[in-house]
């Protein structure tokens, strides 16, 4: 192989690095439930505001309107660099769930409950169930 694949290689294998880097990195957000997810699936670096006693975390879902959250508290990330299994919390510790997020082809997200409880969130002076399948965008997008 002469030099110049050799470089070719080796930058194109460090961008796909950079760009799995941030592919769990950000804001996603749901407007059909006005519900968002700040995440950083690759460090516990994430505060959540006006909860800071929680310390830092991988990030959390909540809705837009309501200090209550669901706290990322584990990251499993898939080999594809696509994928995770996350676990989330109430911020109550009353309940907790297993969930896959993952990066569609399109660019958006997919947010899967796999097993334990379902998330909820509040509106309109109810509990409102969230889909087990729920599809978010990145901030920016």
């Amino acid at each position: 192989m002469n030099k110049r694949k050799i470089l070719s290689t080796i930058l194109l294998g460090i961008g796909l690095s950079a760009y799995s880097q941030e592919t769990f990195k950000g804001v996603l957000t749901n407007n059909d439930y006005d519900v968002f997810i700040h995440l950083n699936l690759y460090e516990e670096n994430v505060k959540i505001p006006g909860q800071e006693i929680l310390g830092e975390t991988y990030g959390y879902l909540k809705k837009k309107t309501d200090s209550r959250v669901w706290v990322i508290t584990d990251v499993e990330l898939g080999d594809d660099g696509k994928s995770a299994n996350i676990e989330l919390t109430n911020d109550y510790g009353s309940e907790d769930l297993t969930a896959m997020i993952t990066l569609q082809d399109d660019g958006s997200y997919t947010l899967k409950q796999l097993n334990g409880s379902t998330i909820k969130v509040a509106g309109k002076g109810k509990w409102i169930k969230l889909p087990k399948v729920l599809t978010f965008q990145k901030n920016g997008k």
